[in-house]
This record gives C-alpha cells, sequence and structure tokens, in this order.
C-alpha cells in the first residue's frame, strides 16, 4: 500500500463535521477513542472546536489500534451508533471524558445518558455497514500515511509539528 502525507480520501458529507462548512481550514483527526495521546489531544480540540469554529471545519476520522486498544474498535461503533441518532459528537465527547471505562457496558451506560434509543442502538452496534465505516477511516488513514495516533491534517496535508499546548491553535491562527 502506499502511504503519502495528503490526505486521500477526500472529505465528504459522511464525515463527521463539527463548525463551519464552508471554512477555509478543514481539519481532519485520525483518533482512536482509547489512546491516551488522542485523550490529551481531546481537550485543546474541544477548545479549538468552540473558539474556532468560525475559522476551521473539523473532521474525525477513526484510526483504532486494535493491537494495543482492544476497546477501540466497539468504541468507534458506538460513536457511528449514535450518529444514527444524530448524537456522533456528544457520544464522542463522553467517551473521550470517560475513556478508561470502554466496556460494552459502559458504552451502554452511555448511550443511556445521552437518551438514546438503547434498542436502536443494540441493533446499530451490531450493523456490519458501521463496522465497515470504522475499517474505511482506517484504511484511508493508513493510504494517508498514519501510522500514529492522533494524526492530523490542515487543509489535506499532513500536519507534523507539536499539536500540544498551544501548538496547533498558534499553527491554525496563522492561516486565518
Amino acid at each position: 500500500m502506499t502511504k503519502t502525507n495528503i490526505l486521500t480520501q477526500a472529505v465528504t458529507d459522511s464525515d463527521h463535521a463539527w463548525g463551519n462548512p464552508t471554512a477555509s481550514i478543514v481539519l481532519v483527526e485520525y483518533g482512536d477513542l482509547q489512546c491516551p495521546h488522542c485523550g490529551r489531544a481531546f481537550p485543546i480540540i474541544r477548545e479549538l472546536k468552540q473558539d474556532m469554529n468560525e475559522f476551521v471545519k473539523f473532521i474525525f476520522r477513526h484510526f483504532p489500534l486494535s493491537k494495543i486498544h482492544p476497546q477501540a474498535k466497539q468504541a468507534a461503533v458506538a460513536t457511528e451508533a449514535a450518529a444514527r441518532q444524530h448524537m456522533f459528537w456528544p457520544m464522542h465527547d463522553m467517551i473521550f471524558e470517560h475513556q478508561k471505562r470502554l466496556t460494552n457496558t459502559a458504552l451502554f451506560e452511555y448511550a443511556a445518558i445521552l437518551e438514546l434509543d438503547l434498542s436502536k442502538f443494540t441493533m446499530d452496534v451490531k450493523d456490519e455497514e458501521l463496522h465497515k465505516k470504522v475499517d474505511n477511516d482506517f484504511m484511508s488513514g493508513l493510504r494517508s500515511g498514519v501510522n500514529a495516533t492522533p494524526s492530523f491534517f490542515i487543509n489535506g496535508q499532513l500536519y507534523q509539528q507539536s499539536w500540544e499546548g498551544n501548538d496547533l491553535r498558534n499553527y491554525l491562527l496563522s492561516l486565518v
């Protein structure tokens, strides 16, 4: 498989997006919901989503590193099941806020807290289409050169500098 440092799968309406749909800056994160580094990036991204909402369109794509994070894929599928009830972002945030507890029981508890239709959620987490979506995100990340999480692409280019502290924010502000 050829790897690049360019986003090989264009952003589409099927991506989970936050922010200005016509923003000049498109920030794509390939993340693993069980990854501690992604957990550290989560509050930074949440703050960026709030403060730069006008300037940035933020996309989250799944990149579960299942060998080292065995609950990452089931957590990713749970966010996709929640998305079918228009609750992707609340489930995404809930999982990151409770990242150390991602058992099936916990994921259903989070769905209940978010007041999802639990019978629909139960069926959806078993739906092969949602598993394929997570797998497709992962494969698109591999084709784009992702080899760690979190990995960020800014306007289609792999961002290879620090995302910690204010580094990512300052870089994005330099583009505005």
